[in-house]
Order: structure tokens, then sequence, then C-alpha cells
């Protein structure tokens, strides 16, 4: 954290790298409003691939996965918030013409529409899901294409199943069950990283999420700060009561501004602009929610606007 001032402004107050949505879905929000309450850079999970090619520049600036890859009749398949353009059909099978083919043919149309991810569903409470020939394909292509793949992996053994096969990111810290020691261990040992996206959740649910976080975090797990926007009604910015969750759950000072600020998937994606808080920052006897509230308070500016003072 860096003492500023604000020349637009002439406002006292702090700099911090940019700070980053790692998901949200663009085609369900207004995304006018997120740099003004402090959100530089979004990750978009599950869009229009063509359509978000058009969106790469000015602010928020925005990385994609494109399409949800996906199986038939799988996730989110015939979801009112999922058209067609969202979504692409996965098999090898010629049981099911008229879908969109096989893993690497998928992958490549996403990596070719400028897709920064590759993005599968692994949703078995809402139905069909990859099987573990066809998950291995998608994750050996996207490889090959130098992409991360990043998983929604939701019902039993499903997160399971993303970190034996080599998945990068979880869409959303886990929430259907407590995950295992052994397999907290091996995706830290793996550098696997999890996106919160604690607020969508409410009671036990929501409590199994942030156990589920304060664990791996506890182990050297990477936190990525991630709201599911566009998933009811969450705050269009910086998402107070997602940082409270965080909070809770162990990610705390440093690593709370790690997870806002960390660049994934593309670190150009943020240069040339920063984070700007004004007025004085928390002391350290401050009470424990006083950061999380502080850091609610941001805005984005140009860095050129910033001139450090001692």
């Amino acid at each position: 954290m860096q003492p500023v001032r604000r020349a637009l402004t002439g406002e006292a107050g702090t700099m911090l790298p940019a700070f980053v949505d790692h998901h949200v879905h663009l085609h369900l929000i207004d995304a006018a409003g997120l740099p003004r309450r402090g959100i530089a850079a979004v990750v978009d999970l599950g869009g229009d691939p063509v359509a978000l090619a058009r969106r790469v520049d000015g602010l928020p600036r925005v990385s994609y996965a494109g399409a949800f890859l996906t199986v038939p009749g799988g996730y989110p398949l015939g979801r009112s918030w999922a058209p067609a353009d969202i979504v692409r059909v996965v098999t090898a099978s010629s049981r099911h013409p008229g879908v969109s083919g096989g893993a690497r043919t998928a992958v490549d149309a996403q990596a070719d529409a400028g897709a920064s991810i590759v993005k599968v569903a692994l949703n078995v409470d809402a139905g069909p899901v990859p099987d573990d020939d066809t998950l291995a394909a998608i994750v050996a292509a996207a490889r090959e294409r130098g992409l991360p793949v990043v998983a929604h992996a939701q019902g039993a053994g499903q997160v399971e199943r993303a970190i034996e096969a080599g998945v990068s990111v979880l869409a959303h810290a886990p929430f259907d069950a407590p995950v295992s020691r052994r397999l907290l261990a091996k995706a830290v040992a793996a550098g696997q990283a999890w996106i919160s996206t604690l607020d969508i959740h409410r009671g036990a649910v929501r409590d199994v999420a942030i156990a589920n976080v304060r664990a791996f975090a506890a182990r050297g797990g990477r936190v990525l700060y991630g709201t599911d926007l566009g998933n009811g009604p969450l705050p269009v910015g910086v998402n107070r009561r997602e940082l409270l969750a965080l909070h809770e759950a162990g990610v705390r000072d440093d690593a709370l501004i790690a997870a806002l600020t960390d660049p994934w998937p593309r670190a150009e994606r943020t240069l040339g602009v920063s984070t700007f808080i004004a007025g004085p920052a928390p002391a350290g006897a401050a009470p424990a929610d006083d950061v999380p509230t502080w850091l609610s308070r941001a805005t984005v500016v140009p860095t050129e606007e910033l001139t450090r003072v001692d």
C-alpha cells in the first residue's frame, strides 16, 4: 500500500494494484459501473466468445473463457440465463448428431476467439458431465493451446475429479461438502487456485464453503476474489459481503489484498490503472471488519493521476 495524492481531486489516500473480479458473466450485467466501484478488470467465466472478443478494450479490462464446455444434456443447457451462444457441447460420439464436436475442436474454437481460459462444466447435480476421458481430453487440448482450465465442480465427486484431472482453477470454492485433507494437500501441491464466490451462498452451504476456503488458505492455497456477478442480486463493484466472507475464512490483510489484485489470467490486463481509496487506511488496532469495508470504497484511476507522498 502506497500513500498518494490524486491529481484530479487533490484527495489524499492509498494506491493499490488494480482489483480484479475473477468470476463474472458480462451478458447478465451492466458492467459500466464497475470501475467507479473499484473493479478494473474482470474474468468472464461463461459467455459468447464472439461478443466477448469485442469487449477487450476500455474499462473494465476483460479476459474470458468463452463458452461453457459441457456434454449433451449437461449444465447449463436449457437455463434461461444461458443462451445457445454461451454453451458448447462436447462429444466424441456419433450418437449425438448436430452437436459441436470433440474436445480439441471445442477448445480450439474458444482459443481462436481470444479466450485466455477454458471452462468445463462438472455440475452433476444439474445433469450429465464429461466422463474421465473427455475431461482429460479437454485439459490436454487446453494445455496445448497454453490455456488453464477452470471447472464449475458441483455434486458428489466432482471436486475430486477436477483436482485429479489437473484442472487449474475451481470457479467456485467447494461448497457441497468438506474437502478432505488429502485432496486439499493435492490441490495445494498442484498449484490449483480457488475463486471464492462465497456471497452467492446462504446458510449451511455458505458455512461449508467458508470452512473449505479456510482450510485451503491455511495450507498455502491460492485464493482469488470472485463474485459470480450476474448470479442474483450482487452489487456491481467491489462486494463488501464477499470480502467479509473471505475475512471470516481467514483470508485477511495482505492475503485479502492479494486475492483482489491477483492479475490471473493475464497480467497485462491491469497495466496503466490502479486502485485508489480516499482517506486514511485502517490502523492496526481497527475493528476486524474495517479492512473489508475500507477496500469496498475503492475506485479505479489511471496510475498517472496518482502522486506518491512520503
